[in-house]
């Protein structure tokens, strides 16, 4: 099956999977004002002059404007029917918080971000994951397991699936930016943008070793390596590909 995750379907429209890291943080921060022609110009302006555009076409306000009211129709929702009845017990645990284990090694400027947590759901049919625009149902099984039915974003009701809760779903992974190649370690679990010539999808890998090199007007150029989970393949990347995954 060959999905492309929204958010890198975009960085292929036009902006940078950069670029499209900061129209996210300022959507988040903004909310209606980002739709206001002023904001857009002004954005515009902004990734127009940065380092990393140079040599690239300059940026439109209505472009940005554009990706806001696209961002604004796809803002997942979370349906109250998550909620187990009162008379099943159903450990607490068992459900996905709204809040990020302080333990875990979020980079820093990461936390204010996750805030607001989104989701991300492994897809049983290739075992890739996906942002979960909806939660449309769940039921209990004779192991007292949970399985929630999950709309990805960007798929038809056809592309629903039935995942385990405990293990397919969980806070959605966040984009490294170039400042934070220094908080990647070896051994760290990532997840990894995977382009292949019929598939463009995101694994669990883990980071075997780091080539660290001097960034440039591109931004980070140190390569990971990295084993996929799933397959146990090996590839070298870059920091672009990469994201942080929560814990």
């Amino acid at each position: 099956m060959d999905r492309l995750r929204p958010r890198q379907r975009e960085a292929f429209s036009g902006f940078t999977m950069g670029e499209v890291d900061k129209l996210e943080k300022l959507f988040t921060k903004s909310g209606e004002e980002a739709l206001s022609r002023d904001f857009c110009r002004k954005v515009a302006l902004s990734l127009t002059r940065s380092a990393g555009r140079a040599g690239k076409p300059i940026v439109k306000w209505d472009e940005v404007q554009s990706w806001f009211q696209k961002r604004k129709e796809d803002r997942p929702r979370i349906i109250p029917s998550l909620r187990p009845p009162k008379n099943d017990a159903v450990a607490p645990e068992a459900f996905p918080s709204n809040k990020v284990n302080k333990d875990s090694h979020a980079p820093k400027g990461q936390e204010d971000d996750l805030s607001q947590l989104e989701f991300e759901a492994k897809s049983s049919k290739d075992g890739a994951w996906y942002d979960v625009d909806m939660f449309l149902a769940h039921r209990f099984l004779d192991d007292d397991d949970i399985e929630i039915r999950v709309r990805f974003i960007g798929f038809g009701s056809e592309e629903d699936e039935w995942v385990n809760l405990k293990k397919s779903v969980r806070p959605r992974s966040i984009p490294f930016e170039n400042s934070e190649c220094q908080q990647v370690k070896v051994g760290d679990p990532v997840l990894c943008f995977q382009e292949r010539r019929d598939q463009a999808i995101y694994y669990d890998a883990r980071v075997l070793e780091i080539q660290r090199k001097v960034h440039d007007i591109r931004g980070c150029r140190c390569l990971f390596l990295i084993r996929y989970d799933h397959d146990n393949r090996e590839e070298r990347v870059r920091l672009i590909r990469l994201c942080w995954r929560p814990t």
